[in-house]
């Protein structure tokens, strides 16, 4: 196994409904924990013509501009993909999202439609920020909400504005608090 340290990449989704494939992921954005440098960001083309409005709203992105003007999301996928690969030279990937089925099901199904894999492995499996929390409080799940984790880090005043950039970095940001506050290895 690689003496490489793992490199915690959180990833946030934004999408025009519930699921991949009839409906479209719209934005992607990646960033280290603990490497607020390191980061990706983009927008992609619509899939398919089927779109829930409220979904939509959720990210204020205008799916009219990203029909003209956004990657396809083969160029939106492959940048992703080189993007992640290209942390290897300092790390070891590993998929981070809250929730990760949500997200997961998204950037996994993407990758492996758009670019005939994941970066992060076949599987796409990765860390839930929820269920990390969970087993490092002993919380139960009701407890384990973002806003409710950022209050008990004093994290309170990070911003989460549905743009998957600045979510991704929040994300990062309160990954790297929980990391910091968990008790020693044995």
């Amino acid at each position: 196994m690689s003496r490489l340290p793992e490199l915690y990449v959180a990833v946030d989704v934004e999408a025009d409904g519930p699921i991949p494939g009839p409906y479209s992921m719209i934005s992607l954005g990646m960033a280290v924990a603990g490497h607020p440098e390191l980061t990706f960001y983009t927008e992609l083309k619509p899939i398919s013509d089927e779109f829930v409005p409220a979904a939509l709203a959720v990210s204020g992105l205008d799916r009219d501009r990203l029909l003209r003007e956004a990657p396809t999301a083969e160029e939106a996928m492959g940048a992703a993909a080189k993007w992640v690969d290209g942390l290897r030279v300092v790390g070891r990937p590993v998929f981070l999202a809250a929730p990760a089925v949500w997200d997961g099901m998204f950037v996994h199904w993407y990758f492996t439609r758009f670019t005939g894999h994941s970066p992060f492995g076949a599987t796409g499996s990765g860390v839930d920020l929820r269920s990390y929390w969970m087993g490092l409080t002993g919380c139960e799940w009701a407890q384990t909400r973002k806003g409710a984790i950022k209050h008990e880090l004093d994290l309170a005043d990070v911003p989460h504005t549905h743009h998957a950039g600045e979510d991704a970095a929040e994300l990062a940001q309160v990954f790297d608090a929980v990391r910091r506050r968990r008790p020693p290895a044995r």
